[in-house]
């Protein structure tokens, strides 16, 4: 799960067997649109699952909050973006369950039980929290940005997944680690209380390797150098003119290094078979950065238009997303509520 992207490794399902259950969802993060990166690292695998898996696939709205608490107009507007692009993207909602996190107030419930018997120190070494702690010190941000939230974002992960009892979590290689603590709360939950939940394993996809961004490190909204699916071909094509290529290529006749260009990398990415050539005649002089540029936009906007259709449809009817969004929410719901009965039960609760 990212909380901004190939073959797996659980074991497959029979005909005769219920199909196993996963979680997945991205948090909507400035705009709330997904770039290149966001497809590539999770969607496109997320949507191959679908046919294999019963998933739940959510908006991580409180999440947002955790370092967005002062803007929470602008979640709500990202939040129908990002459902824009899951589906433009291919999650189909007659068969993944699309959601607000926010929408489904179990997961609420189940956070703050789940707070209850996470040790402190668990929370406390967590790398993406000490990562986020150094960030906002570095910006000369007080104390007081950094809320009990953020410490406890872990937990709300954990809820997220258990409150589904996900047999699995779709991630990057190196996103495995992060869901240990999800593991570590729920085998503490079962040992106190009794098997509730089974413990969610890694999903871990193919390795697309990481997808550049315009000027060459790695892509990211932090970075500014992205390139989104709600990209008009025009803007594509800005972009990408503008784009980090090698260096020392002055000349059309210089020797290129595409190992090192994000054009030749993306056109690596989105021309797995025809990107040889272009590699090599760029490195040997054959051709210069403008070519090669041109002939990117072209792949790009072909690979994007579908997607970009997709998108401007649904955002032009903002109620039937909406309507999606509600659907999906009330089938989230059901299963969350029977998930918090085994849980109100085992705490003596019911």
């Amino acid at each position: 799960m990212e909380i901004e992207h190939s073959g797996v490794s659980a074991q497959p399902t029979t005909k005769t067997e219920a199909r196993k259950r996963i979680l997945s969802g991205m948090q909507p993060t400035g705009t709330g649109a997904l770039h290149l990166g966001n497809l590539e690292g999770a969607l496109r695998t997320w949507v191959r699952l679908q046919d294999e898996y019963d998933m739940f696939c959510f908006v991580a709205d409180w999440h947002a909050l955790t370092t967005r608490y002062h803007e929470p107009e602008q979640i709500r507007k990202a939040c129908l973006q990002v459902a824009a692009d899951y589906i433009a993207a291919g999650i189909d909602p007659k068969k993944t369950t699309i959601f607000l996190q926010s929408q489904v107030k179990q997961h609420a419930e189940l956070h703050l039980l789940l707070s209850m018997i996470t040790p402190l120190g668990w929370l406390e070494r967590v790398p993406s929290f000490k990562e986020k702690r150094e960030l906002m010190q570095e910006k000369g941000e007080g104390d007081e940005s950094i809320s009990y939230g953020l410490l406890g974002y872990p937990v709300l992960m954990t809820a997220d997944i258990l409150l589904y009892r996900a047999h699995a979590v779709p991630v990057g290689k190196d996103q495995a680690a992060h869901l240990e603590i999800c593991r570590e709360i729920a085998r503490r939950f079962n040992r106190l209380y009794g098997e509730v939940f089974p413990e969610p394993q890694a999903l871990i996809g193919e390795e697309t390797g990481v997808v550049p961004g315009l000027d060459g490190r790695k892509m990211s909204k932090s970075y500014d150098n992205c390139i989104y699916i709600a990209d008009d071909a025009d803007t594509v094509a800005r972009k990408i003119m503008n784009a980090f290529t090698t260096p020392t290529k002055i000349r059309k006749t210089d020797p290129g290094v595409p190992e090192q260009c994000a054009v030749c990398q993306l056109r690596k990415l989105y021309d797995p078979e025809g990107y040889r050539v272009s590699w090599e005649e760029d490195r040997a002089g054959r051709r210069g950065c403008v070519q090669n540029k041109r002939e990117l936009i072209d792949i790009l906007n072909a690979y994007l238009e579908p997607m970009r259709a997709r998108r401007q449809e649904l955002l032009a009817d903002p109620g039937a997303l909406e309507r999606i969004l509600a659907d999906g929410a009330e089938r989230a719901r059901d299963f969350a509520e029977q998930t918090m009965r085994l849980v109100r039960a085992a705490l003596h609760f019911s």
